[in-house]
C-alpha cells in the first residue's frame, strides 16, 4: 500500500504535464491542412487568390506538370485534324506510354489528349517538334508564354518535365499556369476525362485506350482536372481542380514523398479549401465593360470586357464588403486589336491587398481608316490623362 501510494506521487506530476500538455497535431488536423509535401499552394480559380500554402516560392523540379504549358501552347498553335509525325527523337524519349514508334502518325487532338492522359513523354516532344522544328525553339515558345502568363520564377528546358537543372518551376508558378489553362474550354474538356481511345492515322487500324494518371477524377466529388507529375528527383506532384456550388478550387503539390501521397495531400488541401471557402456573387461582365478609346483603326472606340464575372471567394467569417476592383487599363488602346485580345486585367483586392486578376479582352477593331480614330490618334496625349 506504502509503495502504491509512493508510485502515485511520482507518476502524478507527470501524468498532470501530460494531460495538459497541447497537442499541436489535433489542432493542426482541426485547422490547416496537414500534408506530406514540401511545397504546395491552393487558389481560388475565379480569381487566383490564394487560399493557403506551404512554401509555395521553392524552386522544385515540375516533372509532368510540364505538359500543362505543352498542351496549351499545341491547342493554340495547330489544327486538330493536323498530322503530327512521330520522329526516332520522339519515340526514343524516356517513358511513352502510348507505345508510339518512329514512322508514326497522329492527328494533332489524338496525341495532345494521348499526352495529357497517360502523360506521355515522346508525345510531347513530337508536339514540340510539329509546333517549333525543335525541342529548343519550342522551349522558347514555352518561357516566353511563361512570362506572359507572370510566371516569374520558371524556366522550361523541355516539353515534359523530365528532370534537368534548367528545368524547374514552384507551386506558385505552377497554379498560375493551371489557372490560366483552366480558362481555356478545350483544355479544360481534355484533362476532364478519365478514360479516351486513342486512334492513330499511320498505321490505321492502330489505337489505345487511355487512362487518365489522375485517379482523382473518378474518387473526389467534383474533380475537374488536371495534371499529374512524378520522377524520382521531383517526387510526387499534381495540380488538381474541384468545383463545387459554384467555387472552383486548385491544388498544386510539388515533392510529395511518393506518388500516392500527392493524392492524399491534394484532397486535404481541397476539403480544407471547400470547408472554408464559398464564392459570393460579385459583379457580372455587363456590369464591368467599358468602352475604351482606339487609335489608328476602322473605329474610334471598342468595348473591353473581363473574361468572366467577378464574383467574390470568402474565407469563413469575411465580408464581401471589403472586396474592391480596380483598373489595370490603358486609357487609348492601339490598333487593329484581335477579338478577344486581353488588353488589360481587373485587380481584384481585399483590404487594400491584391489577391486575383481577372483577364480584360476587347471585342475586334479591324485595320483601316475612320475619322474618328485619327482624331483619337491625335488627341491621345490629352485623352490619356483623363
Amino acid at each position: 500500500m506504502y509503495l502504491l501510494r509512493r508510485l502515485g506521487l511520482v507518476w502524478l506530476p507527470l501524468f498532470l504535464f501530460l494531460f495538459f500538455l497541447p497537442l499541436p497535431a489535433a489542432h493542426a488536423a482541426e485547422g490547416e491542412p496537414v500534408i506530406t509535401a514540401d511545397s504546395a499552394i491552393l487558389i481560388d480559380g475565379s480569381t487566383g487568390r490564394v487560399i493557403w500554402a506551404k512554401n509555395p516560392d521553392e524552386q522544385r523540379y515540375p516533372a509532368s506538370m510540364t505538359k500543362m504549358m505543352t498542351c496549351l501552347l499545341a491547342l493554340q498553335s495547330l489544327r486538330m485534324h493536323e498530322l503530327v509525325p512521330i520522329s526516332a527523337n520522339a519515340a526514343g524519349t524516356e517513358d511513352t506510354p502510348l507505345g508510339i514508334m518512329a514512322g508514326e502518325a497522329l492527328e494533332a487532338d489524338e496525341l495532345i489528349n494521348g499526352m495529357m492522359l497517360e502523360s506521355d513523354n515522346g508525345a510531347a516532344v513530337a508536339l514540340a517538334e510539329k509546333i517549333s522544328g525543335s525541342v529548343p525553339a519550342f522551349t522558347d515558345r514555352m518561357n516566353a508564354k511563361a512570362a506572359e502568363i507572370g510566371m516569374k520564377h520558371t524556366h522550361f528546358h523541355n516539353p515534359n518535365g523530365l528532370t534537368d537543372p534548367e528545368h524547374y518551376s514552384t507551386a506558385r508558378d505552377m497554379a498560375m499556369l493551371a489557372r490560366y489553362a483552366m480558362e481555356q474550354p478545350n483544355f479544360r474538356a481534355i484533362v476532364n476525362q478519365p478514360k479516351r481511345v486513342i486512334r492513330w492515322e499511320v498505321p490505321k487500324a492502330k489505337f489505345l485506350v487511355a487512362t487518365n494518371t489522375n485517379e482523382l477524377l473518378t474518387s473526389y466529388a467534383g474533380m475537374t482536372g488536371i495534371k499529374t507529375g512524378w520522377t524520382q528527383a521531383a517526387g510526387g506532384c499534381l495540380a488538381a481542380s474541384a468545383r463545387r456550388s459554384g467555387l472552383e478550387l486548385i491544388a498544386v503539390i510539388m515533392h510529395a514523398p511518393d506518388e500516392k501521397s500527392r493524392f492524399s495531400d491534394a484532397r486535404a488541401m481541397l476539403d480544407y479549401g471547400f470547408a472554408h471557402v464559398r464564392m459570393v456573387r460579385g459583379m457580372t461582365q455587363a456590369e464591368l465593360t467599358r468602352k475604351v478609346w482606339v487609335r489608328g483603326a476602322s473605329r474610334a472606340t471598342t468595348m473591353v470586357r473581363p473574361a468572366s464575372d467577378v464574383n467574390y471567394p470568402i474565407i469563413d467569417d469575411e465580408s464581401e464588403q471589403h472586396y474592391t476592383v480596380t483598373y489595370d487599363l490603358p486609357k487609348v488602346l492601339t490598333g487593329p486589336i484581335k477579338d478577344g485580345q486581353v488588353v488589360g486585367h481587373l485587380t481584384v483586392t481585399y483590404d487594400g491587398e491584391p489577391v486575383g486578376t481577372i483577364d480584360l479582352m476587347a471585342d475586334g477593331v479591324a485595320p483601316g481608316f475612320s475619322f474618328g480614330g485619327a482624331l483619337v490618334r491625335l488627341f491621345a496625349p490629352i485623352l490619356e490623362l483623363f
